[in-house]
């Protein structure tokens, strides 16, 4: 019998940056398999945000509902207002729970000249690819592109229920000892809506459904991350809840051929140029987490940043720049977006003033930056735990942050014995982290282990 050409078809959750990193995956995968075809689904706004130029031949582009309304094709009729981003998370969910990936599924073998799908490659959020792919009959490997002791949680979340229940205030800072993987967090690091059975929220529910899927539909599980930078009981535990485990990260570093610059339209790299090395404080919470951060924090953190005396570079979304103190601007080197991973490259950079995501903290591991974190929601403070207490490469704040505490931090981690010694942490997971990918790689491994089970295909 004739043996099929795979049709790969990878699934991205169109929020945040979770399409570039499943892009950057598809990439890589399409890369080392020139013979198979790659479909990348994605609603039309998250498709305009890819860089799709020199892009792999093998790789094509198949837009899929976002579950919002028709827009008016009248003049007569009035447009509606774009929903809000929690809204459009909820329509899209729906849409897709509704039948929307099995749908996506049937267009993107359309598209393909009716190539048989032969494996489903998704984004965990989305979740309801699980059932797509088994009416298929392909097999589903979800990408988690969040912490792996996050995803740890999430799987473990009914058994932390019964240990903490509702005395997550009294346990604050209790060490989850009891719960292997997760003795290095403590309760307070828990992502928001873990502990609660009750919340309803769309994102508390995502995850429910993630875990309830992973554990028995999974052909295996890619993590962004590279073999020895979680704790080896994170990685114990994690196998032994889930199917294969395959560590290809950090996504940022996926190999890809041809260009795959960001670009640097505000200048942000001749700026550092000028400035000594080891000195300069890079301070981004991200484009989500800036709309949420309260004025009066904002106030504090350039006040701190003032203070601490140090040059710094800050990647701010201008919807954000009215809540800055006056003149501020003037004064500051401030800009809307900056080319993140290349600024932490920089060997002018020498502190790192975050949000905790992981991909964020991810980008600071690869570029060797220590880093100060203030974490929001979600992962963010139990990666922020990661950086302070397991890896011991910057600090954490657990409150938001003020002026005095914000230049402690700077003057804490780019002068004195503590600083060096903390840098010098940060110079081995640096090392470590450019290993991932070299010939005899973890990841690189693990990505040709990926790539072949996701292009097996049986006969036809």
């Amino acid at each position: 019998m004739e043996q099929a050409v795979p049709h790969v078809v990878v699934i991205a959750f169109p929020f945040a940056s979770h399409a570039v990193k499943l892009f950057r995956l598809a990439r890589a995968l399409a890369a080392l398999a020139p013979a198979a075809t790659f479909s990348f689904l994605s609603t039309a706004s998250s498709l305009a945000q890819l860089n799709k130029q020199n892009v792999e031949g093998n790789l094509r582009f198949v837009e899929v509902a976002d579950g919002l309304p028709p827009a008016a094709t009248s003049d007569a009729e009035a447009v509606p207002a774009p929903p809000n981003p929690m809204m459009r998370l909820e329509l899209f969910l729906a849409a897709a729970e509704a039948g929307g990936v099995r749908e996506a599924l049937a267009l993107a073998r359309a598209s393909a000249g009716g190539a048989r799908v032969s494996c489903v490659v998704g984004d965990a959020f989305v979740w309801m690819a699980a059932e797509a792919a088994a009416a298929a009959a392909a097999p589903w490997i979800p990408v988690w592109t969040g912490g792996p002791s996050a995803l740890l949680v999430h799987l473990r979340a009914h058994a932390l229920r019964d240990d903490v229940g509702d005395a997550a205030g009294q346990r604050a800072d209790e060490l989850l000892t009891s719960h292997p993987g997760l003795g290095s967090y403590r309760v307070r690091d828990l992502p928001d809506g873990v502990l609660d059975p009750n919340i309803d929220i769309p994102i508390v529910v995502l995850f429910r459904r993630i875990a309830e899927r992973l554990p028995r539909a999974a052909a295996a599980v890619a993590l962004n991350t590279f073999p020895g930078l979680v704790p080896d009981d994170v990685t114990a535990a994690l196998n032994a809840e889930l199917p294969e485990c395959l560590p290809v990260g950090p996504f940022h570093l996926l190999p890809v051929t041809g260009n795959d610059t960001e670009g640097d339209p505000y200048g942000c790299l001749a700026w550092l140029d000028s400035q000594p090395a080891r000195a300069v404080v890079y301070v981004s919470f991200g484009t989500i987490i800036s709309a949420w951060t309260r004025p009066e924090e904002l106030h504090e953190l350039a006040a701190g940043m003032e203070a601490s005396g140090a040059p710094f570079l800050w990647s701010l979304p201008e919807g954000s720049w009215p809540k800055l103190p006056a003149g501020f601007l003037e004064r500051a080197k401030v800009v809307p977006w900056a080319p993140q991973a290349d600024v932490l490259r920089h060997a002018s950079v020498g502190a790192f003033v975050t949000h905790a995501g992981w991909a964020s903290v991810l980008e600071g591991v690869c570029g060797g930056v220590p880093m100060a974190c203030r974490p929001f929601f979600s992962d963010q403070r139990m990666n922020a735990r990661l950086v302070a207490h397991v890896w011991r490469v910057g600090m954490m704040f657990d409150e938001p942050v003020t002026r005095g505490g914000l230049a402690a931090a700077v003057s804490l981690l780019l002068t004195g014995e503590e600083g060096d010694g903390i840098w010098g942490r940060m110079q081995e997971l640096k090392g470590k982290a450019a290993g991932s990918f070299a010939p005899d790689g973890g990841s690189r491994e693990n990505l040709h282990k990926l790539a072949n089970i996701v292009c097996a295909v049986s006969q036809v």
